[in-house]
């Protein structure tokens, strides 16, 4: 299925290859397509800038969480706290866009940028990377909070016997442990905040242009793909600047998960 799904993306991207250099499309930064200019660079950018805030707004909060839950909370919030990630998990993606338009942005646009000296309508990647952090909490918390759940109880007992603290012994000693399992959570969040699209759509601000800073307008991958795809389809070369973006988005997600599956044998090979 994945052999299937890259030939055909790539056949529906070949009129674009043939017609320009995938060196060129891919570091040009003009997006004209009535005068066909095809520039993927301001939407890789903003693919990567929305999802490198989002993981590092996650990834610390997410791997604090799990150890607290596991190391620390009680049986009973543990009960009361894992269902409601399920829940956060089964909420479409469009509550949180919305949730982001009504929150995010205005926050960000009156008490955020001011504190900079910024002016900045708040429809920015700062907002993407926020709305999309929320969104993969639950799945990295959840494998998180299984995969600390696995540590043996005698290593940590051995720990604590040396004189080592519980913080000493989780950060040291469990955290290192765990490190594969807690790598593959953060791959799988990746996973997901790189094919995001409606609640990015809808707070990013959807500029084709370069981001410089946490508060500049950037137009995901995804976005650009949801925004245009079915129309204006009678421009030369539209259609298949489209089927390109969407088979670049999955080489990089294929290309990374197998990088991070590479790095995750060779962790659990060294264990």
């Amino acid at each position: 299925m994945v052999l299937l799904i890259f030939v055909g993306l790539t056949g529906k991207s070949l009129p674009l290859l043939q017609n320009e250099p995938i060196g060129q499309i891919l570091t040009e930064s003009v997006w004209s397509p009535l005068k066909g200019n095809f520039g993927f660079l301001p939407f890789i950018m903003g693919t990567v800038w929305v999802t490198f805030i989002s993981l590092l707004i996650a990834v610390p909060l997410c791997t604090l969480a799990s150890a607290y839950l596991v190391e620390y909370a009680s049986e009973h919030l543990r009960r009361l706290v894992l269902p409601l990630m399920n829940v956060l998990a089964a909420i479409p993606p469009v509550l949180y866009g919305v949730w982001g338009v009504l929150f995010v942005v205005p926050v960000l646009s009156r008490y955020v940028a001011p504190m900079f000296g910024i002016d900045s309508s708040g429809y920015s990647v700062f907002a993407g990377g926020i709305v999309l952090a929320v969104m993969i909490f639950p799945i990295m918390i959840s494998i998180m909070v299984q995969v600390l759940q696995t540590i043996p109880q005698d290593l940590k007992s051995a720990s604590l016997s040396l004189g080592a603290t519980k913080w000493e012994t989780i950060t040291k000693v469990v955290l290192v442990k765990a490190r594969p399992g807690l790598i593959a959570a953060v791959v799988l969040g990746i996973s997901r905040a790189f094919g995001e699209t409606i609640a990015v759509l809808m707070v990013c601000g959807n500029v084709p242009q370069i981001p410089k800073s946490l508060f500049d307008a950037g137009y995901p991958i995804p976005a650009l793909i949801a925004n245009n795809f079915g129309e204006m389809m009678s421009i030369p070369l539209y259609d298949s600047a489209l089927m390109f973006a969407a088979l670049l988005l999955f080489v990089i997600i294929f290309g990374f998960n197998l990088i991070s599956r590479l790095i995750l044998n060779r962790l659990e090979g060294k264990n």
